[in-house]
């Protein structure tokens, strides 16, 4: 069985998704209060594990799908992550952060500011992961099109 991107990216994306839900975490509760207690980082890798497991399997289904049948992309997938260390900051009783009135209209739901903005944001492997299938992506829809007579 060959690896496909799609295949790289996901697997990249759960791999980092806990640290990235536990970084989250500690960033928003060091900037309210200084420190980070114990409890808060044990809820943290728990979030982890759970968007692990759910943004994961959300990404692996839009991926499964022909490209040109994807109707959103995975990175918006990734996005909806921001509600695992939101639970956990929410609990903790850290006030959400101001933004600006672009991001609350765009992500309503990311009060901490935590989207990931680029592939990156959830570290090296993910980014260059990201890059390849968004190349691969790009390839395969140009030389459907030139096939299809619709590009030359």
């Amino acid at each position: 069985m060959s690896t496909t991107p799609a295949d790289v990216l996901a697997a990249a994306v759960e791999v980092a998704l806990p640290g990235w839900v536990v970084r989250a975490v500690e960033s928003r509760a060091r900037a309210w209060t200084g420190t980070v207690e114990a409890g808060w980082l044990d809820e943290a890798r728990s979030a982890g594990e759970r968007a692990r497991e759910e943004v994961g399997a959300r990404l692996r289904s839009l991926l499964a799908h022909d490209v040109d049948e994807q109707r959103t992309n995975p990175l918006g997938v990734i996005r909806t992550a921001v509600r695992y260390p939101t639970e956990v900051l929410q609990r903790a009783g850290v006030p959400p952060v101001v933004r600006d009135e672009f991001l609350e209209r765009t992500f309503a739901d990311d009060v901490y500011g935590l989207a990931p903005a680029t592939w990156r944001d959830l570290g090296e492997e993910v980014h260059e992961a990201g890059i390849i299938w968004g190349a691969w992506k790009a390839s395969t829809v140009l030389g459907r099109r030139r096939a299809e007579g619709r590009l030359r």
